[in-house]
């Protein structure tokens, strides 16, 4: 069922980092976090790294609404992010909609 007005957005970004790219990519990640909690539609964003396997970098994110999100999105800091996949990126960036059930 997707979000209504009243329901965040949540979701998991996954990022799995090019071989050699491990720490340009953290650094990359950990550069978003304080503008992307300064957004009015912000709720949470918050990064973790998996412990067994340190090249894969999750992004825990709420946004207030789709608006939010798109506006997260179009922020120069994230399009300057975004112009670096290639770089950064062994495959795509996942993004996982996740629906509160308790």
């Amino acid at each position: 069922m997707p979000a209504t007005p009243e329901q965040p957005l949540v979701s998991i970004a996954v990022l799995k980092a090019r071989p050699g790219q491990r720490e340009a990519l953290k650094a990359a990640l950990r550069a978003l976090v304080e503008p992307t909690r300064q957004e009015p539609g912000c709720l949470d964003y918050v990064l973790f790294q998996l412990r067994d396997t340190p090249d894969v970098f999750y992004m825990r994110e709420a946004f207030r609404n789709q608006q939010a999100l798109d506006l997260h999105l179009a922020m120069p800091y994230f399009q300057a992010f975004a112009q670096r996949f290639d770089e950064l990126l062994s495959e795509p960036l996942q993004l996982q909609m996740l629906e509160q059930v308790a």
